[in-house]
């Protein structure tokens, strides 16, 4: 069988990715942070309950591992794995899409599942691209269900959610219709007059990337799957609820829902690492209207913000070092 390199890296953002990210964080700042008393902020912060924290970040560190199984139930169609492998590259890739650039770390989990597993760069990559589109689609569930009950709602993320819907219609679309037009795709790649090693890259991206969108289309495994996802979003849900009541914020439930959904949506946007900007907007566009003070708002996502920075470096680090320690196994051909 002819074996097909594939891309080893992704390539670097450019200086127009660069640009958007930081005029963007900028402007969210700016908006966001104008007038705020930072005494308050501070005094906020200092009256930490040090068991409430340690409580979210326990909450954030199982709502990871559950992310690895959930990735898991994808990763099956071509191979099972140890839990332990999955786990380590997930935290390593959120450590990745918390400090480096353009969600860089979803490459960075794809190659270290690639490299211990022996799978196709691209089918991994598929799968982890696919949990992106489902996610959004959750999120923007919770968002319009969230939207429904409550009595004031920020008007940023009511008038977004249309087309949001749009975009997450049609992803689930794509998700259920391409691997049907897979056996056309062949015919008219065959015809193309490219040289024939392109052609065989090419047949081979087809054939990943189908096999990683078929992920889903077995019903046992796509049920295991939308229950993890909802087990996931819940407890999301509960580290909002159990870190803002650390610092004596108490955000309710259905807000933290709706504050979750914002933020995960958000992130799509072009960001500077760690979402800078775009998450301080999120957290006071949100918040506010449920009678919560900037200086709250503020307080409670820089925690927030600390938290997933300590959780993600705690795990990922860990799963780099490992991975870079373990044997790699020869590649699937």
């Amino acid at each position: 069988m002819t074996e097909v390199a594939e891309s080893p890296a992704p390539s670097r953002p450019s200086a127009i990715y660069w640009i958007v990210s930081l005029a963007l964080a900028g402007v969210l700042l700016y908006y966001s942070l104008r007038g705020v008393e930072w005494t308050t902020v501070w005094e906020v912060l200092k009256g930490a309950d040090p068991p409430g924290i340690a409580a979210a970040l326990a909450i954030m560190s199982f709502a990871l591992f559950l992310r690895s199984l959930r990735w898991r139930v994808l990763l099956s169609t071509e191979k099972r794995m140890p839990v332990s492998d999955v786990f380590w590259a997930t935290s390593a890739g959120y450590l990745g899409n918390n400090f480096l650039p353009a969600r860089a770390g979803e490459f960075v989990r794809t190659l270290m599942i690639s490299r211990r597993t022996g799978l196709s760069k691209t089918f991994v990559l598929t799968t982890a691209l696919c949990e992106r589109v489902v996610d959004a689609l959750a999120l923007i569930t919770i968002a319009s269900a969230v939207l429904l009950v409550l009595p004031e709602n920020p008007g940023w993320l009511s008038d977004a959610a249309e087309p949001l819907a749009i975009a997450g219609i049609v992803g689930v679309i794509v998700l259920i219709l391409f691997p049907l037009f897979e056996p056309f795709l062949e015919r008219v790649l065959a015809r193309l007059p490219i040289p024939e090693r392109f052609r065989e890259r090419a047949e081979h991206f087809l054939r990943q990337g189908v096999q990683g969108l078929r992920s889903f289309h077995d019903r046992a495994r796509l049920a295991k799957y939308l229950l993890l996802t909802a087990l996931i979003w819940f407890l999301d849900g509960a580290i909002v609820v159990v870190g803002s009541k650390a610092i004596d914020v108490s955000i309710p439930l259905t807000v933290a829902f709706l504050l979750i959904a914002g933020l995960g949506l958000s992130s799509a946007l072009p960001s500077t690492p760690g979402y800078v900007g775009i998450y301080q907007f999120v957290a006071v566009t949100i918040l506010t209207p449920f009678n919560f003070t900037q200086e709250s708002a503020i307080a409670f996502i820089l925690l927030f913000q600390a938290m997933t920075y300590v959780v993600f470096l705690f795990w990922g680090a860990i799963g780099i070092w490992i991975s870079s320690k373990a044997p790699t196994p020869a590649a699937i051909e």
